[in-house]
């Protein structure tokens, strides 16, 4: 995915105001109703490691995996930069770890209490092939007993509250940042094409660039989530509402599954 090459130098500072704590408690919760006594955790799709720091802090042994390098050095860079803060350092440095891999094929040779696939990186899996595949790769790294847990588009939202142009502006003391958003519906493939224009100042050279991506989703309807996953040996035990653990509706964009 070369989108996120780009992407990865503005990051962070376009979600700074992503509520990752609240986030990390939501799953902590999880885990906790449905697998007690988790310790590690294999996070499929770990971007730049906002959740993983988070959820090391909490004392899981965390490895993250990612496509996108550039995504990852930003990553292992705050990982290093913890060498600087003795109190947190030892902790984190020995129960956090970065892979580069993809999702739908890596195979680490280990095994983890818990999956995680969080921020819709299932949505990104456009095909019926892409998921099985990426549904494989959390049944092989799952321990006996263990779960995964995903979010994604959830179709009957996606269909009955269309995706629109939006734009978002934010900056911080070095960049500035437009981004446009404008999706197109592929609505015989459950995909939405959301093509971002964005627009980032350096303010302290004043100069401008450009840059255009490409985003391919795949919204999900439960019947066929069920069917992919027990194709991977696994069976869905859970799907609520994202953050609120509602029963999901078509006013539900994301939600989240629980299988083991």
């Amino acid at each position: 995915m070369t989108i996120f090459r780009n992407y990865a130098t503005y990051y962070n500072l376009l979600y700074k105001d992503k509520d990752y704590a609240g986030e990390v408690e939501y799953v902590h919760n999880l885990f906790q109703k449905y697998r007690p006594g988790t310790m590690s955790i294999l996070n499929l799709g770990c971007g730049t490691g906002r959740h993983d720091f988070l959820l090391a802090e909490k004392g899981y042994k965390v490895t993250g995996v990612d496509m996108s390098e550039e995504m990852l050095a930003v990553a292992n860079s705050q990982l290093s930069s913890l060498s600087a803060h003795p109190s947190t350092a030892d902790s984190q440095l020995s129960t956090l770890n970065f892979r580069q891999g993809d999702i739908r094929s890596i195979r680490l040779n280990r095994t983890f209490d818990v999956i995680i696939s969080l921020f819709h990186v299932i949505s990104y899996q456009t095909t019926n092939e892409d998921l099985a595949s990426a549904f494989a790769t959390a049944k092989a790294h799952l321990k006996p007993g263990g779960i995964f847990i995903f979010d994604c588009w959830y179709g009957p939202a996606v269909l009955t509250d269309r995706p629109m142009v939006r734009v978002r502006r934010l900056e911080d003391e070095d960049i500035q940042i437009t981004r446009i958003a404008e999706p197109v519906m592929h609505p015989n493939e459950n995909i939405v094409d959301v093509n971002y224009h964005v627009f980032i100042k350096d303010k302290l050279q004043g100069s401008y660039e450009e840059v255009r991506e490409n985003h391919r989703m795949r919204y999900l309807f439960m019947p066929e989530i069920n069917q992919l996953l027990k194709a991977a040996g696994l069976t869905t035990i859970s799907c609520e509402e994202w953050m609120t653990a509602k029963e999901p509706g078509v006013d539900t964009w994301g939600v989240t599954v629980v299988a083991d």
